[in-house]
């Protein structure tokens, strides 16, 4: 699987979009989005001498080549295939270089103070370290990019990204790294099943304690998780507070302020999730990520919560007519968030600062971006791409419902920083949420414990403390 910045999404095991490439959504291109946008004119030319236009606004040189290199992991490397297609269409006469690898760090570091490649795909377990690149200026800002016309819609480049891709891709007020795919947190459910039962999946956790009884009838458990890995659960955890408290509590959470685990909305978020294990409707027994997928996928459960990637990473044994659909994590009554989504991008390309032709790497990101790309990357990875639209026309049920879900979701994403802040408090939030979810913890206990966890971090002089600001 390919990996993404380090514990992006609290993902310790593996990193988010190691996942996501499990996600998936792509629809089949069609040739008038390949096709140059009518009447645009060269308006002037960098000193080189290149016309610069409505479809080439970094001056590309026709002529020039472009050295692409592309991480093949979970995600595989025929999606960016596609997207040498759709930018030779519009540029027939560049060439692009592409090459694939799984030893990134490996291979196009010792190139970054010479003669690097023009682009890179930064991922896998042999990353080089974003704040490293950054901080030494080996990769170029990438703000001209967002400014820059979309391939084939209209509006800009920035305009076209979903949510939170822009963030997720900018560090010391620049944008830096051009994330590429997209993963979605929530509620997964057996459709066919539910359709065969005539049970309505929930939205509030009212409905959802509703239903519980019905389900039981049926022999199943309601509800699955992870119960070995702690950052499983505390990503519901985590949605939770956010959705019924609001993004100012979480930020700050994160933040460290006095007595925010203990603000008004965290208890009310938490104690839905101490019912479910009181009324013994959790899937009995320790068991881990694939393990409780597997038994999900058993139809020994209803409803396991996990990103994206869950379709790749049990595609082997799904049953024939299983239709994994995503649901969002539910809300309560009153809630200040209930809309908002728990969601993030990932799988990073970056544009080294000696790079030879970064005109035309920029160029070919605009090809990735485009509607015809990121369809294309969605029908082949079965992932969300960080274009919007992506899966609009991918008939699966499990990327169809990612997609569904993001296009209803409220204005802002649901994410969480202190576990990436902080590695001891990281370390007890995990063990903190596997005790809630285990019932050796109430919720009035786990915010105590939380907050005492956080105090002495935040009293701790020898930890640097970091700031979220949004």
């Amino acid at each position: 699987m390919s990996v993404t910045p380090e514990n992006l999404g609290d993902l310790n095991r593996r990193t988010l979009l190691q996942r996501a490439a499990a996600a998936g959504l792509l629809a089949t291109p069609v040739a008038g989005l390949l096709s140059a946008c009518a009447g645009s004119e060269p308006t002037k030319s960098d000193d080189t001498g290149a016309a610069k236009s409505k479809d080439n606004p970094f001056g590309v040189k026709d002529g020039s080549a472009v050295k692409v290199v592309i991480f093949n992991g979970g995600l595989g490397d025929q999606w960016a295939k596609e997207d040498k297609v759709v930018f030779n269409a519009k540029h027939p006469n560049i060439t692009v270089n592409m090459s694939s690898t799984q030893k990134i760090k490996t291979e196009e570091q010792p190139k970054m103070a010479t003669q690097p490649s023009d682009l890179v795909m930064n991922s896998g377990a042999d990353m080089m370290d974003r704040s490293t690149l950054i901080n030494e200026g080996a990769i170029e800002p990438l703000d001209d990019l967002l400014t820059a016309p979309a391939w084939d819609s209209e509006g800009s480049v920035a305009d076209s990204l979903l949510p939170g891709t822009v963030g997720d891709g900018t560090q010391n007020g620049k944008f830096y790294v051009v994330n590429v795919a997209y993963t979605v947190w929530g509620n997964w459910y057996n459709a066919a099943l539910f359709k065969k039962e005539g049970w309505q999946a929930p939205t509030t956790w009212d409905e959802f304690f509703a239903l519980a009884p019905k389900i039981k009838a049926k022999g199943m458990a309601p509800y699955v998780h992870d119960a070995v890995h702690g950052y499983y659960p505390r990503w519901g955890l985590m949605a939770s507070i956010w959705k019924t408290a609001g993004k100012q509590v979480v930020v700050d959470i994160d933040n460290l302020k006095e007595n925010a685990w203990k603000a008004d909305g965290v208890l009310k978020a938490l104690e839905p999730w101490e019912k479910l294990v009181k009324d013994r409707l959790l899937l009995p027994g320790k068991l881990d990520h694939t393990q409780s997928q597997q038994a999900w996928l058993d139809g020994k459960a209803a409803f396991i919560q996990v990103g994206t990637w869950l379709k790749n990473e049990m595609s082997a044994t799904i049953p024939p007519g299983f239709e994994l659909t995503l649901s969002d994590y539910w809300s309560n009554a009153d809630d200040k968030a209930p809309k908002d989504v728990f969601a993030a991008s990932g799988e990073g390309f970056v544009v080294p600062s000696k790079a030879p032709n970064k005109e035309a790497a920029k160029e070919f990101l605009r090809a990735i971006l485009s509607k015809a790309g990121s369809a294309k990357f969605a029908e082949l990875t079965k992932s969300l791409a960080s274009t919007k639209g992506s899966g609009d026309n991918v008939q699966d049920s499990a990327l169809a419902s990612a997609n569904t879900l993001m296009k209803n979701g409220g204005s802002e994403l649901i994410s969480v920083k202190f576990q990436d802040f902080y590695a001891d408090l990281d370390k007890e939030s995990q063990n903190l949420s596997e005790e809630l979810m285990a019932g050796r913890l109430t919720a009035q206990q786990f915010v105590d414990k939380m907050q005492a966890a956080a105090d002495k971090v935040a009293k701790d002089s020898s930890i640097k403390k970091q700031t979220r600001t949004a």
